[in-house]
């Protein structure tokens, strides 16, 4: 589905133009066209690839979609793939691809299973005339620039998850949940472990925009580029940071839920030893033997009963103090 279709000259938007005009402005080299789709079908690519003179592959990809983000260079145009990332109600990712063909006179930006789109960024570029003088080249950095500002709100809320989590896990009275706090940190884990699968490869290729051998394409908005690629790395990195935070939850989890255990344990032991104290007394005077000391005693049963009583107020004290009880 087409979204936009406009020609630009000079920084400055000269007109919305019908798809079957592409071709004419792209033959003006002082003009350059940016195009928008969203999940088009085939026939819509095989009018771009016609009007744009795009490389086969690329277009194969597009069609195939689910690809690593990269970008690639054919001839002198470029193909990049970014992925979108999106959190529903349930906190659950989305995973969206926008594809990217840019040329010397010509920009055209596929997205695909995402709904956000990217108006926002074709009224920033139209906003800084002097920057999309820039051409092609700018328009390409600011979709880039968006759509990596649209992943720190989403670690923000995984961030603030892993927070909530930790919280739970020194909660004495929430000690009975142990099982679901696994869970939770384990399903927070497996989202880091998406986002970093959909967000570190484009670092890469962002950092070939940067320095080294710059597409001709791109000469000149190095430090654009290089802006971006510093948020990814910062972005990479927190993954990384808090991935290794849910670990460290993991063990202290199961850490307090070896105390807890041991606490029981400790406190069965101590009234054990409370019960078996009287329990070996009575056994002894219960044997039937005929000479067991003070058996026939008059005060004996009294003095048994008092030693029971004394012995156990005496270990009651001790595991008391100790902290058993």
């Amino acid at each position: 589905m087409l979204i936009n279709c406009a020609a630009y000259q000079d920084g400055k938007k000269l007109a919305d133009i019908h798809i079957d005009d592409i071709s004419v402005y792209v033959a003006k080299p002082e003009c350059f066209v940016w195009v928008a789709l969203k999940d088009p079908g085939p026939d819509e690519l095989e009018t771009m690839k016609e009007e744009f003179g795009l490389h086969e592959l690329a277009i194969e990809d597009v069609l195939n979609g689910h690809q690593t983000p990269k970008i690639e260079e054919f001839g002198e145009s470029l193909f990049a793939v970014m992925h979108t990332v999106e959190m529903d109600e349930h906190g659950e990712l989305k995973i969206g691809e926008v594809d990217v063909f840019v040329g010397s006179n010509y920009v055209l930006s596929i997205r695909n299973r995402t709904q956000l789109g990217f108006q926002a960024v074709r009224e920033r570029c139209e906003r800084e005339p002097q920057l999309l003088k820039e051409g092609s080249a700018f328009v390409l950095y600011a979709l880039a620039d968006n759509l990596v500002d649209r992943y720190f709100p989403i670690l923000e809320a995984i961030g603030t998850e892993i927070e909530g989590v930790e919280d739970r896990i020194f909660d004495k009275h929430n000690l009975a949940s142990s099982r679901a706090i696994i869970e939770d940190l384990y399903s927070l884990k497996r989202r880091l472990v998406i986002l970093q699968h959909h967000i570190a490869p484009l670092l890469e290729s962002i950092g070939k925009l940067t320095g080294g051998r710059i597409p001709q394409i791109c000469v000149g908005m190095q430090a654009y580029f290089r802006d971006v690629y510093d948020h990814l790395e910062r972005i990479v990195k927190t993954i990384e940071g808090r991935r290794e935070m849910i670990v460290t939850a993991i063990q202290v989890n199961l850490g307090m839920i070896s105390l807890a255990e041991s606490e029981v344990t400790k406190r069965l032991g101590s009234f054990a030893a409370l019960f078996a104290v009287p329990t070996m007394i009575a056994g002894i005077y219960g044997m039937n033997f005929q000479s067991i000391p003070e058996l026939h005693y008059k005060y004996g049963y009294p003095i048994c009963i008092a030693s029971m009583f004394v012995v156990d107020v005496f270990l009651w004290w001790r595991f008391r103090r100790a902290g058993w009880l």
